[in-house]
């Protein structure tokens, strides 16, 4: 008999748990059949929570077996939620409800797509992807075109890239079917076979998530490591001595402030285990920079700068001096606050000094870079105003959503079981076909990006 960890995770303990309920009873039940009635949303919800692909077989032409277990392989893997179902055309997959019943049924939080007659559409959980990343993929996969298998790849591609979370534990199972009743010992040995299968699956799983977080934080490293340099350069520079004539105790102090966030930052930074940390290391550097700006002020006998947040357009600028108007390519005009310099290059008509960071695109400004610098921006700028000055952008999804708001530990993660808990709103289906797509009203909060 195989020898288990003294201390397993309380959800490993739960399903050997009702491994051996499930043994129990079918060592006293006869041996389920299978089901020949594969069709409907029961079919396709059972059949996602085993794998992440389901074809309705009266949609086997949309996709044919062998392009269906390489999409599932290339979900697995990445180790992502990402759900597909290939549909038919038909009465009990109404257009206005499907997505959110099949995530009903399927009850894994996740990224779900479903191909539907000779229509794709797409929704997710805001922990998973925001509402901004999921429409503005599935707008570009509509407007793309191609057949079943071209769409879905090209989805399932980028999908793979975004999503957080993991693959849910129950796709490690081994299928449908009844335990015959062939006496406790065989019983018995399901059981364990069970539970070490159960305990690998979640060895795996929980490597493939601390992978993925090494590589965030790595790519997050490169930028943050910029500004540490940065601000070290600015003390640097700095041509202040605390013995100087003049120098009073409370530049003294400011100057003792600046310092202290520099090494906070750099220790901080090298303690950082996963992304989440980067936000108190720009928090850090936040903070120092407002020091060294309190500091000019005292030794230029000017008023004191007011506690404002970073300039919005490089937290490096330091603190931000006044709002203006201000709007992305291609989005509305926004208040946002902004540094002396940036404030009068808009004033003179000329585009801000933005701060670019690199991605697999090329040089992007941070808030059109995707999730994974949400930790970066929100120390610099807080739980409460970023959201807001980023409204219709890659980033600004993420902001707003459950997974910034809340703590890394609260709520659902992707991938795991929820039930019908969470929130409809992620997979309200009016409008299909209207223009306006999952949310409805085109106001950019909703799922969609083209018609079905």
């Amino acid at each position: 008999m195989p020898a288990f960890p003294r201390a397993l995770p309380r959800p490993l303990l739960a399903l050997i748990a009702a491994l051996f309920v499930l043994a129990g009873a079918a060592l006293y039940a006869p041996s389920a059949r299978a089901d020949t009635a594969t069709t409907g949303l029961d079919a396709a919800a059972d059949a996602l929570r085993k794998g992440p692909v389901y074809v309705d077989p009266r949609a086997a032409d949309q996709l044919p077996a062998a392009d269906a277990q390489a999409l599932a392989k290339k979900i697995r893997d990445a180790g992502k939620p990402v759900f597909v179902a290939v549909l038919p055309a038909a009465s009990e997959y109404p257009k206005a409800t499907v997505l959110q019943d099949l995530r009903t049924k399927v009850g894994v939080t996740g990224v779900y797509v479903i191909h539907l007659g000779d229509a794709i559409n797409a929704a997710s959980d805001s922990r998973v992807m925001s509402k901004n990343a999921t429409r503005n993929l599935i707008g570009a996969v509509q407007r793309s075109g191609g057949d079943t298998k071209t769409q879905l790849n090209s989805f399932v591609d980028q999908a793979d890239r975004q999503a957080k979370g993991r693959e849910p534990s129950s796709w490690g199972g081994s299928g449908s079917g009844g335990v015959g009743a062939t006496g406790l010992i065989t019983g018995g040995a399901v059981i364990v076979a069970g539970g070490a299968g159960a305990y690998a699956l979640y060895r795996r799983n929980r490597k493939k998530r601390e992978e993925r977080e090494r590589a965030e934080l790595d790519a997050l490293r490169v930028v943050v490591d910029e500004d540490i340099t940065a601000f070290g350069e600015e003390l640097d520079r700095l041509d202040f001595s605390p013995a100087e004539p003049g120098a009073d105790d409370a530049m003294r102090k400011d100057y003792e402030e600046a310092l202290d966030a520099y090494e906070e930052a750099k220790s901080k930074m090298a303690a950082a285990a996963k992304p989440q940390d980067v936000t108190g290391v720009t928090e850090s550097l936040d903070k120092g920079r407002f020091a060294l700006a309190t500091l000019a002020a005292r030794r230029t006998k000017s008023p004191l700068p007011e506690r404002r947040v970073p300039c919005f357009f490089d937290p490096r600028h330091g603190p931000s001096v006044q709002d203006v108007e201000w709007a992305p390519p291609g989005g509305a005009v926004r208040t946002v606050p902004a540094c002396a310099a940036d404030a009068a290059r808009i004033a003179d008509g000329v585009e801000p000094m933005s701060r670019e960071v690199q991605t697999a695109s090329g040089p992007q400004p941070y808030w059109n870079a995707g999730p994974a610098y949400a930790p970066w921006a929100g120390g610099y700028f807080g739980g409460g105003l970023l959201p807001g000055l980023l409204v219709g952008t890659m980033l600004g999804g993420v902001l707003s959503g459950p997974a910034y708001a809340a703590s890394p530990e609260a709520g659902p993660e992707g991938g795991d079981y929820s039930g019908s808990d969470f929130n409809s709103d992620d997979f309200s289906g009016g409008g299909w076909g209207d223009g306006g797509g999952f949310g409805g009203g085109g106001d950019g909060g909703g799922f969609g990006g083209g018609d079905w």
